[in-house]
């Protein structure tokens, strides 16, 4: 075979692969090009070996973004996909490009501040987001192609939850509490949240890092409690996408999370908690900080997502909605299209052209 192209995943976070996995599965389906992922080294290590079999992924370890650097100037592959800031791109450009694709659409700055150091190209969700992004970095590449994480669902390749192995009720209406994890809504729920939706399933899906870093105990020690109700399906680090529980799910609760947006894109309705647990120096004459850490699209969410400013109106609002709404309002579309793009299924296809294109 003769291989032109040689691409690499740059995999420093196992939540960066729903976003490459549409892009990996669109790639295969030409022949000339010879794909990798490079994983680095972590405690999960056995939950990415059990990924890598499932999805059948061609791949290689590196302990740290040193040794993956090394890797790849050794190696001179034609495109090198990053999900977040990588260092000595200079090195790596004068045999490879590179090529930025974000894991979310958040309300974060550093959503922009990602391309302080620029990539060969970078791809974008939105007109909206290219336009901005373009003005901030005048001299830097950009592509507006769509959001790609939402293509297998949009392609209807995502087939969801089995309830039955969840050990939920395929009967009930399902609740998706998708948090992120600072600033978050988790230590402002209740103890006993679970059941105040009694009558539902309850599905959480926290951040990776809500899971995994050790300053966020308190966190997953109310997780946990949680967890022990029957109605209550806590997923695991190995449930390290979010689509099957998008396709699934009913309604979403969420916080300063782009889960909201990755949602409310399938019109469904969200529930947008902003009572947030803040550390004291982002409260009171600190509160700019808070401020400084999100964007301006953050104020964007009240127009796709039911604002909900405590825990008592966040029952009330869901419990309204998953009796009367299925979808989402007329004007959220507007709101959604300036963050998403345009939710057609062929973002993928579009980047791997853009990628074949310009080797």
């Amino acid at each position: 075979m003769n291989i032109k192209h040689t691409i690499f995943f740059d995999v420093q976070e196992l939540y960066y692969l729903p976003q490459y996995l549409p892009v990996f599965k669109e790639l295969k389906k030409h022949h000339n090009c010879a794909i990798t992922f490079i994983f680095h080294q972590n405690k999960f290590e056995s939950i990415v070996k059990n990924i890598i079999l499932k999805d059948q992924l061609p791949h290689h370890w590196v302990n740290n973004k040193n040794e993956a650097l090394q890797f790849y100037l050794d190696k001179k592959p034609t495109w090198i996909f990053l999900g977040n800031t990588f260092p000595e791109l200079d090195k790596i450009h004068l045999h490879s490009k590179t090529a930025q694709l974000g894991h979310g659409v958040g309300p974060k700055k550093s959503y922009y501040s990602k391309s302080d150091t620029p990539t060969s190209v970078r791809f974008v969700e939105s007109d909206y987001r290219y336009q901005r992004l373009c003005k901030m970095y005048p001299n830097d590449v950009f592509v507006n192609v769509g959001f790609c994480k939402l293509d297998p669902i949009i392609n209807e390749e995502e087939d969801g939850l089995c309830y039955e192995n969840l050990r939920l009720d395929k009967a009930k209406k399902t609740i998706l509490y998708a948090p992120t994890f600072y600033p978050s809504s988790i230590e402002k729920f209740s103890k006993n949240f679970p059941s105040d939706f009694k009558n539902y399933n309850i599905i959480i899906k926290p951040h990776y890092f809500s899971i995994s870093m050790k300053k966020y105990q308190k966190q997953r020690n109310l997780l946990q409690h949680w967890n022990t109700y029957n109605n209550v399906y806590l997923a695991k680090v190995d449930d390290y996408s979010l689509l099957p529980f998008l396709k699934s799910a009913d309604l979403m609760i969420s916080d300063a999370s782009s889960a909201i947006i990755e949602f409310a894109a399938l019109n469904k309705p969200v529930i947008w908690c902003t009572f947030l647990q803040l550390r004291w120096n982002y409260r009171g004459i600190f509160s700019y900080r808070f401020k400084a850490r999100m964007d301006k699209d953050y104020d964007d969410y009240e127009q796709i997502a039911t604002l909900s400013p405590s825990y008592d109106k966040m029952i009330s609002n869901t419990n309204e909605l998953l009796k009367n709404a299925n979808k989402l309002p007329e004007n959220a579309k507007i709101y959604l299209e300036r963050l998403a793009g345009k939710l057609d299924g062929k973002a993928s296809k579009r980047i791997v052209t853009y990628l074949l294109e310009n080797y």
